[in-house]
């Protein structure tokens, strides 16, 4: 391997979601198989350490892609030069924390980690915000990047995404890689829509091989609690699909797929839903950028779900303007 090493950046590199999330990376699962990394990674002072051991585990599983492991608590530092970010970490919801609270004290992190990358990033710099609320999280990092293009900041809907194939299959009986053309539009809160209106199996319709009453009263809503469902069961946070799901974001954004997956990314105002919002949104990805499918026609049930992430991220907007 002759390539020189790409910088991927994974914040909050002391956590769970991280502690998957690292050795998809660490294995070639982003950039494929020949792409030597340099992995950075960022944490709290106070994560430092913990940090470390992570950073010695990596070591010990001897991944001949990894050619450097740095750990810091500046973020000038981290994305220095750095091609991919994953920004994971994220304040958590606490005990009576409203959600403008939360959306606040989550502005002091993505704010000044928005103006590192503006700073220092490489130009063909990825940023995927998996930290909740990520939709307006990248929202906040993309104002404080304005040099950075900004469809560079993208939010994780990846997930929402592979939930909904992965109950649709379950209920249709098929595979998961026959079903095309699902998306779920909006937030990464209770609002998203997981839509199967263009939904195929075999060139069949999905919505003609489910029940209706299923589909709205079942399936939607399950895929909107799916995080709530797996802490009931296990008793621990969906981290590892997660994860998961921020490897197939990033993987495909750089190595393309023409198959419809959804991504968040600042809207252009199409479909209704107004222009700069972090928004969920059918994709396609081609020569590393993601391209929204167009021309999809829209009906009125389909435009009342989508309007209300509109208005629910309009109001996330609202509660940090003071921060854009």
């Amino acid at each position: 391997m002759t390539n020189q090493p790409k910088k991927i950046v994974v914040t909050g590199a002391a956590g769970n979601i991280a502690y998957s999330l690292l050795w998809r990376i660490a294995n070639g699962d982003v950039y494929g198989p020949d792409q030597p990394v340099a992995l950075s990674l960022l944490e709290i002072p106070q994560a430092v350490e913990a940090t470390q051991g992570v950073a010695m585990e990596l070591n010990d599983s001897a991944f001949p892609l990894v050619k450097s492991i740095d750990i810091t608590d500046d973020a000038t530092k981290a994305f220095d030069g750095a091609n991919a970010a994953f920004l994971v970490g994220a304040q958590p919801r606490g005990k009576g924390m409203e959600r403008s609270d939360l959306l606040a004290a989550n502005g002091k992190i993505f704010g000044p980690q928005g103006k590192a990358i503006n700073a220092g990033a490489a130009d063909d710099i990825r940023v995927l915000v998996v930290g909740n609320p990520a939709n307006t999280n990248a929202l906040i990092a993309r104002h404080s990047a304005p040099d950075v293009p900004a469809e560079r900041f993208t939010a994780m809907m990846r997930l929402d995404h592979n939930r909904s194939l992965s109950q649709l299959a379950e209920k249709i009986g098929c595979g998961t890689e026959e079903i095309e053309n699902v998306v779920v539009w909006g937030n990464h809160s209770s609002t998203q829509f997981p839509d199967i209106t263009y939904a195929t199996v075999d060139g069949k319709p999905v919505s003609e091989l489910i029940d209706r009453d299923w589909y709205l009263n079942e399936f939607i809503p399950r895929v909107a609690k799916r995080g709530g469902e797996i802490i009931q069961v296990r008793g621990k946070s969906s981290a590892a699909s997660a994860a998961s799901a921020a490897v197939d974001h990033m993987h495909d954004w750089i190595q393309g797929t023409r198959k419809w997956v959804t991504s968040a990314f600042p809207s252009d105002g199409s479909y209704g839903i107004e222009e700069g919002l972090v928004f969920g949104q059918p994709v396609t990805a081609e020569n590393g950028e993601f391209k929204l499918v167009e021309g999809l026609e829209i009906s009125d049930f389909q435009r009342e779900r989508i309007a209300a992430g509109v208005e629910e991220l309009k109001a996330e907007r609202e509660a940090v303007a003071d921060l854009l």
